[in-house]
């Protein structure tokens, strides 16, 4: 709503100042709005251009600082697209890992999406190449005088609206030494990155031809109305040059008012509009000498290079104002000439007139140094590796679906490690619709896990179950790929079943994987069986979730069964066959499944299916002992996560509790099959005092001792990081 009464009250401003053709004029600039670039499909890329203007009425800085940028990183390798800033949404942001804002004002969305991308460690620049960042700057442009009052409060609105962005983002990408003084002022990282010529500007130039002249031809391209005052400060000189040298035809191109002290001039000065890019090339290579003087101000000694560079393409010379990048990048007297007042105007002016090799000899070393330094196919290295050296590690975890299982929920503990780090982490799944995952209050990114939809630089690729593997390999934009291993695949499937097989496999993988584990178990066996030196960091618990309370052991016993019925290696018929043996007056039997339901015959009291995992630790504070029957584990976590809320533990040794469940220590441990024995250890619980006590001062010790916080260090280092 805000917008449209906005767009009315400056349509009703046009109509009195311009009539309907202005209307008209302003309409076509809003439909062209409309049409400006937005994203089609789901690819992930390095780089994403923010526009924040329109090409309708500044297509020359976007050209540069999008298009050719945007060149530039993909001549070497880079994967970009561009969006106008109005058509972005908070999706997008999963899909790059940088972004360059060029020239965009603030807005609400705008701040949630910075803010979004920073949330993921992803990189935000700002892109601008003139001093529209501040009033300070814009209040000194002389021609912003002739703006109304409502217009100049819009355009100053705009001005600092740009700030508010700019300061927002991490850092600045922009064109001269000058601008890049000046926006330190406001941001601490800014890099130089000059304008250059794109590949198809240098096939425009390429395709025209200079010809003989009968008159010494010069120009002045000006583009906008806010180099009046430069052309006025040579006009004495031009007066001169015009009244001495009747061959001389003077060219004027651009937004510019036609000075009055020219019109004695009229029949050897030509006027020309503001001329579409593409037509550009042409009308500079017929000229002999190109002009390009600047008043000497801070927001000129900000501009680029621009009007020196396109001359050169077209082998045409150029004389300079010796200020800002002119100064720089122009050597005088060899590339172009330069100037600092009106009498080295003069004499340059003259020089040139005069002396036609001294032009063309200007012009060549102009283009040669041009072709060098200022085409977009040769110069995008220091851009892409200033990009790459910035931004966040990418860590991708591929899953075939996002299901919070004991595993899954190790590999986001993991994720959450690696982006509290600054790793820029995202998920890659092969079933998932969502765009976004949540664990533990922290929004993953989810991307689609197909090849042909990863097209930006991942530096790390995790596997975290075994089909996910052979997908991993598939998938040439990955650095440096790892594998999540977290238990011996291959005895999940029967000897009859071929996925066995294919299982296996994956611990001996086409591509080069590193193997890294949170088991000791997997650890050995890797090493024994597939010759894989597996790097592992010991498994965590969040201890602030997973906190103890004293359990009384009175009244009703409540004993908490875990585990999927339907796999074989978690034997939970076992732990239903010893709660037989214990009297339903004194016991209640809690059961906690993920995927399975429970069998017709197991005595139940209370049921939780697919709990979230957020309640998970208040189930097991409500329960006194944990009966874990597994045969094999990569990891327990049960006995853990019931050691730290307090409770008490009777289990089989399996290959993954070893490591920490020490039998009369923290646990009580039986032998499988005997039952009575199983049964004996729970009545030791409940008998025994003194043991209930030492078994809950080691439980919370263990668990204590492998906080998340407290193994950070080493989840890091089997990422390299």
């Amino acid at each position: 709503m805000r917008e449209i009464k906005t767009l009315t009250k400056k349509l009703g401003d046009v109509l009195k100042k311009e009539g309907i053709k202005g209307v008209q004029k302003r309409t076509q600039h809003f439909i062209a709005q409309r049409k400006e670039a937005s994203i089609k499909g789901e690819i992930f890329k390095d780089v994403l251009f923010i526009n924040g203007c329109s090409r309708d009425l500044l297509g020359q800085s976007v050209r540069y600082r999008v298009d050719h940028q945007k060149e530039q990183l993909e001549c070497f390798g880079m994967t970009c697209d561009e969006v106008f800033y109005k058509n972005i949404n908070l999706d997008q942001v999963r899909l790059y890992r940088n972004f360059i804002l060029f020239r965009c004002i603030h807005t609400s969305e705008l701040e949630a999406f910075v803010k979004k991308a920073k949330e993921c460690n992803k990189r935000v620049y700002y892109d601008v190449d003139d001093l529209v960042i501040d009033t300070c700057y814009t209040d000194k442009i002389p021609s912003l005088s002739a703006l109304s009052r409502e217009e100049r409060l819009r355009y100053d609105e705009d001005v600092l609206s740009r700030k508010k962005m700019l300061m927002l983002c991490d850092g600045v990408i922009t064109t001269t030494t000058r601008l890049k003084k000046e926006l330190e002022k406001y941001v601490p990282l800014v890099f130089i990155n000059r304008n250059c010529a794109s590949l198809e500007l240098c096939a425009l130039s390429q395709q025209v031809t200079k010809s003989e002249n009968s008159k010494v031809k010069i120009g002045y391209f000006s583009g906008s109305m806010t180099h009046n005052d430069d052309l006025k400060m040579i006009l004495p000189v031009l007066q001169e040059i015009l009244e001495r040298y009747k061959s001389v035809e003077l060219h004027l191109v651009g937004e510019l008012d036609y000075p009055k002290e020219l019109q004695p001039f009229s029949t050897q000065i030509k006027v020309h509009p503001l001329m579409d890019y593409k037509e550009l090339p042409a009308k500079i290579a017929e000229m002999d000498i190109n002009l390009a003087p600047l008043c000497d101000t801070i927001f000129n000694e900000a501009k680029s290079e621009i009007k020196w560079m396109e001359a050169a393409l077209v082998k045409t010379c150029t004389i300079a104002s010796r200020i800002g990048a002119f100064e720089e990048s122009v050597q005088d007297q060899k590339t172009g000439m330069l100037c600092s007042n009106l009498q080295e105007w003069k004499e340059a002016l003259i020089q040139l007139i005069e002396d036609p090799k001294k032009r063309e000899k200007l012009a060549q070393e102009a283009y040669a140094s041009c072709k060098e330094r200022y085409i977009s196919i040769y110069n995008g290295n220091a851009l892409m590796r200033w990009i790459q050296t910035h931004q966040s590690p990418s860590v991708m975890f591929a899953m075939t679906k996002v299901e919070i299982s004991g595993g899954i929920m190790v590999a986001f503990r993991h994720m959450m490690t690696l982006r509290k780090a600054g790793a820029d982490v995202s998920v890659l799944s092969l079933y998932d619709q969502a765009k976004w995952t949540t664990f533990l209050d922290h929004e993953f990114p989810v991307l689609e896990l197909n090849s042909a939809k990863l097209q930006g630089h991942i530096d790390q690729g995790v596997a975290t179950m075994w089909p996910t593997v052979q997908l991993l390999q598939g998938i040439p934009v990955i650095k440096k790929r790892r594998y999540l291993v977290q238990n011996f695949e291959t005895d999940f499937y029967d000897f009859s079943d071929p996925l066995k097989k294919q299982a296996n496999q994956s611990y001996r993988p086409m591509a080069d994987f590193q193997c890294i584990t949170i088991s000791q178990w997997c650890q050995a066996w890797l090493k024994d069986r597939f010759d894989q030196e597996a790097l592992w960091a010991c498994n965590g618990i969040d201890t602030k979730q997973f906190y103890p309370t004293k359990r009384e052991m009175k009244g009703k016993i409540r004993i908490l069964i875990e585990g999927d019925c339907e796999a074989t290696h978690k034997n939970v018929d076992e732990s239903f066959e010893i709660v037989k043996q214990l009297d339903p007056n004194r016991f209640e039997i809690w059961y906690m499944s993920y995927n399975a339901t429970p069998k017709s015959w197991y005595r139940i009291d209370r049921f939780f299916h697919r709990i979230p995992y957020e309640e998970v630790a208040d189930v097991y504070r409500q329960c006194d002992i944990l009966l874990k029957t597994s045969l094999l584990e990569s990891f327990s976590y049960p006995p853990l996560e019931m050691m730290a809320t307090g409770g008490f533990v009777v289990a089989l040794y399996n290959d993954g509790n070893r490591e920490y469940v020490k039998d009369g220590y923290n646990a009580l441990i039986y032998e499988k099959g005997n039952i009575p024995q199983a049964v004996d250890c729970i009545e030791r619980l409940i008998q025994d005092e003194k043991l209930r006590e030492h078994l809950y001062q080691n439980g919370c010790v263990c668990a204590q001792n492998r906080d998340w916080d407290c193994i950070n260090r080493q989840i890091l280092s089997l990422y390299g990081l």
